[in-house]
């Protein structure tokens, strides 16, 4: 067996000489590098159409069941349409008719100690206004204690709108503090 590190090195300028055992002849191309790249460029291309028809698809649907459901009724999956009760012509009825909800304009989500952890701020909206930002915990609503999502979700909907309420937030740093927000109406 021949050493790699006892083999003579080829002067500059020359050639190497070909050992006996690599054959005579230039050196030979992979011959499965041109069908690897033909298949990724066609799985790239497949991908792209399956894509966009994918996409122009979810815009089509999209757009076809806003008309459909904005036409108001239920809508049946047999394709029968059920039309909406008949509205009383008076505003003051439609507006006692359907409730108004309160919001904060924060999403939160259960904390692992007792609190609502803000992961998400409505911009512009009550929560932003009074400073919250990502990552502040609320443990107090008014006097309502928050030990859950839960919990505060059903503070804020016993809340009125427009009147402020005091809220204990403990940042992300640790520090307490109390803000005061005002709950706004969602229409």
């Amino acid at each position: 067996m021949e050493q790699t590190a006892l083999r003579p090195k080829p002067m500059p300028g020359r050639e190497p000489e070909p050992s006996p055992a690599a054959g005579s002849g230039p050196p030979r191309r992979r011959p499965h590098a041109a069908r690897r790249r033909g298949r990724r460029l066609l799985n790239v291309l497949l991908a792209g159409f399956a894509g966009a028809v994918l996409v122009l698809s979810g815009i089509g649907l999209g757009a076809m069941g806003a008309t459909v459901a904005g036409q108001g009724g239920v809508l049946d999956p047999r394709g029968r349409h059920t039309p909406p009760p008949a509205r009383p012509s008076s505003a003051t009825a439609a507006s006692a008719h359907a409730p108004a909800a309160v919001t904060l304009g924060v999403q939160v989500m259960d904390a692992r100690r007792p609190g609502a952890v803000v992961v998400g701020l409505h911009v512009p909206g009550p929560a932003q206004q009074a400073g919250l930002v990502r990552g502040d915990v609320l443990l107090n609503f008014g006097t309502t204690r928050i030990d859950t999502a839960a919990d505060l979700a059903r503070a804020v909907a016993r809340a009125r709108p427009g009147r402020e309420v005091k809220l204990t937030v403990r940042h992300r740093g640790g520090g307490y503090e109390q803000v005061t927000v005002v709950p706004a109406l969602v229409t």
